[in-house]
């Protein structure tokens, strides 16, 4: 099945996207096979038939009063022209002032032929020749972008909200009220440069993460060292380029040269800066602090972290919420619904009461201009995507709309241990020298017969000698004691290296280490033993360190609203129960394989409903593909955890937990705030209408202020606050 990329210049509204389906449809083999993204005015079509051409597809949007181009050329032609998006608010604000314009020349002519301002408002005024121009005038300038779409929605017999305007305006023409006809016009074409205004200003949310990443980078060439300027698409991967204090990282790397900090908040939303020296990552878009490095570059520039988390981001927009589904499906019916409501208006009262015609006529009117539908509809998408371009400034990634309100829903939250709770790597904890040996000498002797060990323990044991700048060789006659440990000749004496069960099997563990060793244990520690011959020397305590903001970041979370927290590991008991009570943990579950961690969420999903589990998000796929939200931890640079799930935390920072549960709470409240005022003014209009007391300028502004209102209170999740804020 090929995937077939437009961009539909003009589609800003859920009624565009209804009337693409429409017409599209049919084309491709249903609406099934259409996606839309509206924030970033593009439509994608799966097809499945070599009979579905561009040109078809292209045929039938033209055909909903629109323009596709194909993604690739739509992107071509950015590069150094302006956008469509801009060319057409443009267009729109200059439609829109001469409409204002034309109107109050026309105002002040029917004024002064009155007398005054007021008489030409009264109901028995007259209109001179001069101002009825200067109205019409304004109403075909202020109709500029509406009309084209009202006539092809009223041939397709698919009334849109264009449709009602226009009857609307037609309507007040007609009995005479050419005032209240240019007034509806120009406020109604303000609306729709509102709503281009804040659909474009939602898209630059979206579009800032592209300028985060510099277009040209300083290239190092490998032959005599000079340095040249070119474009970021040239690199190749194994290329070395140099970013001076103050610039951005143009690529992905790993620093060859130098040292220095650089501001990884574009990207993991860490405040602090991160020190970097050869041999550590560096990601595009981040700044360089203060000092110049070289790096070698990993990835092409499609293909950094900062493209990723952008291509995630953009198909985000096209994964809706149940929210706008909703607001979707509701008004499907509900603009028919209003326009046959507006018939009951203008025809009942006259013919069953005895009302005046001319009255109720315009009454009817004025329920077609309440029933715009816009603020309803721009309201749910506009939130949506300033939550994820604000959630991914934070440096959270979250993969659509769907995954901005579950948080909000959630109950319960199951952490993995290893690599999420802790840093995921064994550090020696504890140095106990025993019978007159001393630190050092225990760092040395175990350093050197675990010099040829590859295990995880002996890699902590070394990396600690190596900190504390013990000198130690290889040991010789090396002797791996599987599953217990190893033994080898340190300057000519035999050691041993080996567990707490090894030294008891060899009858050498006597009271205090063994006293040493249980405490250590009790406490979670993995407990190693050096000795000889005659006795212990004494014992290296090693631990998977827990994150230091774990603590504050569950209590967080409880804060938040979760009900439970509970800890999922392979580790063994002493440990994972040392973990949970470092951390505050509800409950812990040790020793459990993978399966047994997705049993484990499967019978947590049936007490709680919605579940979240947090894991490195590749080892805890299946556990997290069962929950409701899996989020995976430091997805930086991993492009398996971006991929698996539904939330990937770019750090390792365990705190941006309790604030995505808080933003999707703010986000879903926003959201239910502007639901609520859309249909509530239009619900007070309405009685208003049908009790004959509102006026079409009355209603237009009312639909207005809707509009504003709704797309403001969405923009402000753009501001919302930092992850520990």
């Amino acid at each position: 099945m090929s995937r077939l990329e437009f961009k539909i210049r003009g589609m800003d509204c859920a009624e565009e996207v209804t009337a693409l389906k429409r017409l599209v449809g049919p084309v491709v083999g249903g609406e099934d096979r259409l996606d839309f993204n509206i924030l970033a005015g593009k439509m994608t079509v799966q097809a499945d038939s070599p009979d579905i051409t561009v040109q078809a597809i292209q045929q039938a949007v033209r055909s909903a009063g629109l323009d596709a181009v194909v993604w690739e050329d739509f992107k071509a032609q950015q590069a150094g022209v302006q956008s469509g998006s801009f060319l057409d608010l443009h267009g729109r604000a200059v439609s829109c002032a001469a409409s204002f314009v034309l109107l109050v020349i026309g105002f002040l002519i029917h004024a002064l032929s009155e007398g005054s301002l007021a008489a030409a408002t009264a109901e028995d005024h007259r209109f001179p020749l001069a101002a009825i121009l200067f109205y019409a005038a304004s109403v075909v300038v202020g109709a500029r972008y509406i009309a084209p779409r009202a006539l092809k929605a009223a041939r397709q017999l698919r009334p849109d909200m264009n449709l009602l305007m226009t009857v609307a305006v037609i309507g007040a023409i007609i009995i005479g009220q050419w005032l209240e006809a240019s007034m509806v016009t120009f406020l109604f074409s303000l609306a729709l440069l509102l709503e281009t205004w804040s659909v474009n200003r939602a898209r630059r949310a979206i579009g800032a993460l592209l300028d985060l990443a510099p277009r040209k980078a300083k290239y190092v060439c490998p032959r005599d060292g000079a340095v040249e300027e070119k474009s970021v698409e040239e690199f190749a991967v194994g290329d070395t380029a140099v970013v001076l204090p103050g610039d951005r990282v143009p690529l992905d790397g790993v620093v060859t040269k130098g040292a220095t900090s650089v501001n990884q908040a574009p990207i993991t939303g860490e405040s602090a800066p991160v020190a970097k020296q050869p041999g550590d990552e560096v990601y595009a878009g981040t700044i360089n602090n203060e000092g110049a490095f070289e790096f070698r570059v990993t990835r092409a520039f499609n293909d950094t972290t900062l493209a990723h988390i952008i291509h995630m981001v953009e198909e985000a927009q096209a994964r809706r919420s149940h929210s706008e589904r909703w607001v979707e499906t509701f008004a499907r019916y509900y603009t028919p619904a209003m326009m046959g409501l507006a018939v009951v208006i203008a025809m009942v009262p006259p013919l069953a009461l005895g009302g005046a015609w001319s009255f109720w006529f315009y009454q009817a009117l004025v329920m077609l201009v309440i029933a715009c539908p816009c603020a309803l509809v721009i309201s749910t998408p506009v939130s949506i995507v300033a939550a994820l371009a604000s959630a991914a400034r934070a440096g959270v990634l979250i993969k659509g709309g769907l995954y901005i309100e579950i948080p909000a829903r959630l109950r319960a939250v199951a952490f993995d241990k290893t690599g999420t709770l802790t840093h995921g790597r064994p550090e020696v904890q504890q140095i106990v020298p025993l019978n007159g040996h001393t630190p050092e000498e225990l760092l040395e002797r175990a350093a050197s017969v675990e010099s040829l060990s590859e295990h995880p323990l002996a890699q902590a044991i070394l990396r600690r000698a190596r900190a504390d700048r013990v000198v130690f060789g290889r040991a010789e006659s090396y002797h791996s004691l599987k599953g217990k440990g190893a033994e080898a000749r340190v300057r000519g004496v035999k050691y041993w290296v080996g567990s707490h069960r090894y030294a008891h099997e060899i009858n050498i563990d006597d009271p205090v280490s063994h006293g040493h060793a249980e405490a250590l244990e009790d406490a979670g520690h993995s407990v190693v033993f050096i000795g000889n011959e005659r006795h212990v020397c004494g014992l290296i305590s090693i631990a998977d360190q827990v994150h230091p903001e774990a603590a504050r970041a569950v209590r967080a979370i409880k804060a938040a609203g979760i009900e439970h927290v509970i800890m999922l590991t392979g580790d063994n008991e002493g440990t994972a129960r040392a973990v949970a009570r470092a951390v505050d943990i509800d409950e812990y579950r040790a020793e459990l394989l993978p399966e047994d961690k997705v049993n484990a969420v499967r019978a947590l999903v049936e007490r709680y409903g919605h579940v979240a589990m947090v894991g490195d998000g590749v080892n805890d796929a299946p556990a997290m593909a069962e929950s409701a939200l899996g989020i995976a931890m430091g997805a930086a640079g991993s492009d398996a955890a971006i991929e698996t799930a539904d939330v990937a935390l770019m750090s390792d920072d365990l705190t941006k937990i309790g604030w995505l549960i808080r933003h999707g709470k703010r986000t879903v409240r926003v959201i239910k705030q502007n639901v609520t005022l859309a249909l509530g003014i239009k619900a007070v209009f309405i009685a208003l209408a049908m009790s004959g007391l509102a006026t079409l300028w009355m209603a237009i502004a009312a639909d207005m202020g809707a509009s504003l209102l709704v797309i403001f209170n969405g923009l402000r999740l753009l501001n919302t606050k930092s992850v520990r804020g």
